[in-house]
């Protein structure tokens, strides 16, 4: 285990995930700048491990598992961050997105851990569509952290919103299509 933990790809991944309380103390003190220069370390980060995981052959079931559980608690954290209020920002990330978001993910993981539990399957390999939500979740992240760091506002946010909350639903949408086809059948034999 503690070998590991200690390949450079591994250690790239708890340097991202060390970043998220920083990200977050930086936004609440509106400390801008270098909340979006942590995120974007933190994005080239998540980059870097997968490459040089690859490179040096050093993936490990350690990796597997930190590597997703960085990336949603980053966009978790950016999410609810973004959508507080109080905080003076110029753009703050509409709270049925953040709902949206974290409630598709807290679905995800919480039938994923029933059907391993109940089934004992264990491979959940991501789909186009995951990965497309991750994706403009992490584009609409990095355009509001830039424009509050601007301070610039525009009315094209809204359509960024909509077509992240839209991916977001179309993604959980198709996971329960795939998990209908992994729980096995049961049997309609009445009693």
């Amino acid at each position: 285990m503690v070998s590991q933990l200690l390949t450079p790809a591994n250690q790239l991944t708890i340097l991202r995930m060390a970043f998220i309380p920083a990200f977050v103390i930086l936004v609440v003190y509106n400390q801008l700048g270098w909340a979006f220069l942590i995120f974007l370390l933190a994005g080239i980060t998540d980059g870097l491990d997968g490459l040089i995981a690859r490179l040096l052959h050093q993936k490990t079931t350690l990796g597997a598992l930190l590597d997703p559980i960085a990336d949603k608690l980053l966009l978790t954290s950016s999410f609810v961050i973004l959508s507080v209020k109080d905080l003076g920002l110029s753009n703050i990330l509409p709270l049925w997105l953040t709902i949206t978001v974290i409630s598709r993910d807290i679905f995800l993981v919480t039938s994923a851990l029933i059907i391993m539990l109940s089934t004992g399957h264990r491979n959940f390999p991501p789909s186009f569509y995951g990965k497309a939500s991750t994706l403009i979740q992490l584009v609409t992240v990095t355009f509001v952290l830039f424009l509050n760091y601007k301070s610039y506002t525009t009315q094209w946010l809204l359509l960024l919103y909509i077509l992240t909350g839209a991916i977001t639903i179309i993604s959980g949408m198709h996971y329960i299509y795939r998990v209908r086809k992994i729980l096995p059948r049961s049997s309609t034999n009445p009693k």
